[in-house]
């Protein structure tokens, strides 16, 4: 019996994540992964969210099983993909951050910070978001609590 092929990873980033993510689509490349590449692909500057949006489209309607997201920081990335309905982004900067959004959160979409962590760093810290399952159990009814209705307050 066969394992089962890497599950295919869409990937996005800004003209200052343009490096980081390079590195990233190698390594997920050379381990067997499928990539979505959504951009950009050059250094010009250019608009995070337009990416951020691309990628969690793919994770959203199932043509990815998990987004990489990177820009300068990480944080825009992660704000503007945390918009979408079913999309979980956190910011990692090492491999325990990764295994526990996997394993508590059921994280599904990592964003990097190109300026904040190097590329060794950021490929331990996506080897472990890729290859930790979550852990359901008592993570089952916190996860639901994120998808509740807009708790805003009124008028």
């Amino acid at each position: 019996m066969n394992p089962a092929p890497p599950p295919l990873i869409a990937i996005g980033g800004d003209h200052a994540g343009l490096p980081l993510k390079q590195a990233l689509q190698g390594a997920l490349a050379a381990q067997g992964h499928g990539l979505l590449d959504f951009g950009t692909n050059e250094t010009a500057s250019v608009d995070y969210p337009d990416f951020a949006h691309q990628v969690c489209a793919a994770v959203q309607d199932g043509r990815a099983r998990f987004g990489v997201l990177v820009c300068g920081s990480g944080i825009g990335m992660a704000i503007a993909a945390n918009r979408h309905r079913g999309i979980r982004a956190a910011v990692l900067h090492d491999a325990t951050e990764a295994r526990l959004t996997r394993a508590h959160n059921d994280a599904n979409v990592a964003a990097f910070g190109a300026r904040l962590v190097g590329p060794e760093v950021a490929l331990d810290a996506l080897k472990a978001f890729l290859s930790t399952a979550y852990e359901g159990g008592r993570h089952d009814r916190r996860l639901a609590k994120l998808s509740l209705p807009d708790l805003s307050p009124g008028p």
